[in-house]
């Protein structure tokens, strides 16, 4: 389009740790770990009242008695801040019920302590959970922006002139690069060999859709998917059947999931035969949003070998697991930022191969995607950059500079996230199971997702499931608590969890032992008759976890599941929710 690009390099990922009172300058890109530069300001900054307080004799620093007086040294100790480390490791357990039971959860699973730099970033970019008392388990939903970012971009935007990209102007050359920018920045992120481009979506559906919809799917194509999916991967199988593909599923386990030697069986019986085969496609979902199930990547690697296309939704992957497009080269890739980082909502991405996207047939052309377009008339030449033949119409430039600083800013701190996550989550569902009613000693949840088998014990380490607890709660009598009351019962208690099917039709239905009822559906069926037709609401609790999650998290959940076991307590909660209007109509 004849924009000029900016040849600068995103500055490496890492924690600043020796500049801790340094100021960032503005109209400059700040490096990853935002959150660094405000840690250990005990004094005369905005988090320091998050910030634990300490006393002289509580530090240590390194002295020279010859060369400082009393005075000198007593002065120091008032100016110098403790340093990262200390105000890291001591925990924020202000609840003295909740002491005992982190303690004993440090016994349990003492690697946890490895993952101290989270603790800094709770009190820091996520303060604002402490603040307003609220328990965030809906990460699968949406991650939460760290306030540190939402700062660096909002200085930007105050010192920048940004110009719609399609023109030559000092603005849109401005709004270029800062796109460029932020396509190199999610290839490196995703250690992308030469060969892949960035297109720039609203969501990681739109990604999705943007391979649906242009797929030369035709007669004798195969379109082949887990039943375990996401509605935007099922969406597909429209496009597909419209012109004559056959699509064929792969059978959730219980659990959720694929089998990995079914999946095989199935790709090699419906492979591509020939030359001149139809093109078939082969979509993986990297981890279920409602299964907590993780899809072995090498089956993309063995579909590609059958003559796949391949496509992975990564949506639910991204935000807490390493992906490398170099260890695992998919044809295409989508991904949904807000769920990476939080901010910005509306921007996605479809990271995919240049020779890829080049067999794709688009339907239709937009502003921004073509070269020349004879009007009237039917010669239409494409834009000559491949990115810019799918992104329709005007990208989101304002936003496009807050990708690069979230990935900078989410790099340093993902590889302690598997660690912190895998010894949360196996707390969290060895404790839910033990929970009994006080009347009966009965279960008081049903857990239904996948459970983690690994116990990660180090830094850098890959966990072998998500950070997600699909269950039901259960009346003492055994029967399900309805999702609709245990959602209200959470609000009251400050937690915010979500419930329902989760977008996620197949891998709901494998949980909850509907796989027939699935099958047996009228074509004009409706969630309210569905529902009746099973005698009661469809649909999991789900909690999940993520980038600022902590044991006092966990700790809450665990407390608003015993008041769930308490009849009493129960009680009192279902008369409120009776005299709701969504109580009455339910």
């Amino acid at each position: 389009m004849g924009n000029s690009h900016s040849s600068r390099k995103p500055s490496p990922a890492g924690l600043d740790l020796h500049h801790a009172h340094a100021t960032p300058v503005l109209g400059r890109k700040r490096s990853s770990a935002f959150s660094a530069l405000t840690l250990g300001c005990a004094s005369g900054h905005p988090y320091a009242a998050s910030l634990p307080s300490y006393h002289p004799h509580e530090l240590s620093f390194r002295e020279d008695s010859s060369s400082s007086s009393v005075s000198d040294r007593d002065e120091k100790r008032s100016f110098d801040p403790p340093p990262v480390y200390a105000l890291s490791t001591t925990p924020d357990i202000p609840d003295d019920a909740a002491l005992p039971a982190y303690k004993a959860f440090l016994k349990e699973y003492p690697q946890y302590q490895l993952t101290w730099i989270l603790d800094a970033l709770r009190r820091t970019d996520f303060a604002r959970l402490d603040r307003n008392g609220e328990t965030y388990v809906d990460y699968m939903g949406g991650s939460l922006y760290p306030e540190s970012l939402i700062q660096v971009h909002a200085h930007f935007l105050q010192r920048s002139i940004l110009g719609n990209t399609h023109s030559v102007s000092n603005s849109s050359r401005l709004s270029a690069s800062r796109a460029d920018e932020a396509r190199r920045a999610v290839l490196e992120f995703f250690r992308a060999p030469p060969g892949y481009t960035v297109i720039f979506t609203a969501n990681a559906s739109g990604a999705l859709k943007l391979v649906g919809e242009s797929f030369p799917f035709t007669s004798g194509s195969t379109y082949v998917l887990g039943a375990d999916s996401h509605n935007s991967v099922h969406g597909i199988r429209q496009f597909a059947q419209a012109r004559g593909a056959q699509v064929c599923y792969l059978e959730s386990t219980d659990v959720g999931g694929v089998d990995a030697a079914a999946t095989k069986a199935v790709l090699a019986h419906h492979r591509p035969r020939g030359g001149r085969a139809p093109p078939s496609l082969f979509a993986l979902t990297g981890q279920s949003n409602i299964s907590n199930s993780k899809n072995p990547l090498s089956l993309i690697e063995f579909a590609a070998s059958q003559g796949y296309s391949t496509l992975l939704d990564a949506a639910a992957l991204a935000p807490t697991s390493v992906i490398s497009l170099a260890d695992t080269p998919v044809d295409a890739m989508a991904i949904s930022f807000y769920k990476m980082f939080g901010f910005p909502t509306g921007v996605g991405a479809l990271v995919a191969k240049e020779s890829f996207l080049a067999q794709l047939e688009r339907p239709w052309f937009a502003g921004g995607t073509v070269d020349v377009v004879q009007a009237p008339g039917k010669i239409v030449t494409m834009a000559a950059e491949m990115h810019e033949r799918f992104e329709d119409g005007t990208i989101n430039y304002l936003s496009l500079p807050a990708i690069t600083d979230g990935l900078r800013f989410l790099s340093a701190y993902l590889p302690f996230l598997p660690l912190r996550l895998s010894s949360l989550t196996r707390h969290l569902i060895t404790s839910l199971s033990q929970l009994r009613h006080d009347t009966t000693n009965t279960p008081v949840v049903h857990i239904l997702s996948r459970r983690p088998s690994k116990d990660v014990k180090n830094v850098g380490e890959q966990s072998d499931t998500g950070s997600v607890l699909a269950l039901l709660f259960l009346f003492p009598s055994g029967q399900m608590i309805p999702n609709s009351f245990i959602e209200y019962a959470a609000s009251r208690q400050n937690i915010s969890l979500r419930t329902g099917c989760m977008c996620n039709p197949g891998g709901a239905a494998a949980l909850l032992g509907l796989r027939q009822a699935m099958t047996d559906l009228p074509c004009d069926a409706t969630l309210r008759a569905f529902e009746q037709r099973m005698g009661r609401e469809l649909g999991v609790v789900r909690i999940s976890l993520g980038l600022a999650s902590d044991f006092r998290d966990v700790w809450r959940v665990i407390q608003f599941a015993k008041v769930m076991a308490s009849d009493s307590a129960r009680s009192a909660l279902w008369d409120e929710w009776l005299g709701e209007k969504t109580g009455i109509a339910l």
